[in-house]
């Protein structure tokens, strides 16, 4: 699933039932992976959106994963302290 340009809480509704209609169409076992890299606007909401897309897929036995995340995506989950959760944290080091 990718995630549009803009994320914020205007789009947030629409937005989980693009993540339910993933996890619906994808294979069985596949794990939902949510492409970030066209975001440019976004506000909390997103996280908040993501950490609810994790909990789906966990409760429908599926991994998750998010790719291509702007740095001001993962500094925002990083200050939230919800990195980890969402698969955002960076490696050490890095």
């Amino acid at each position: 699933m990718q995630l549009p340009a803009t994320a914020t809480l205007h789009e947030a509704s629409a937005l989980v039932h693009d993540v339910e209609r993933a996890l619906a169409e994808a294979a069985p076992g596949a794990a939902l992976e949510i492409d970030a890299a066209a975001l440019a606007s976004f506000d909390t909401s997103v996280l908040a959106l993501l950490l609810q897309a994790r909990r789906l897929a966990q409760a429908a036995g599926r991994g998750f994963a998010v790719r291509g995340a702007p740095t001001k995506l993962v500094q925002l989950a990083r200050l939230y302290g919800v990195d980890t959760l969402v698969g955002l944290a960076r490696p050490a080091g890095g």
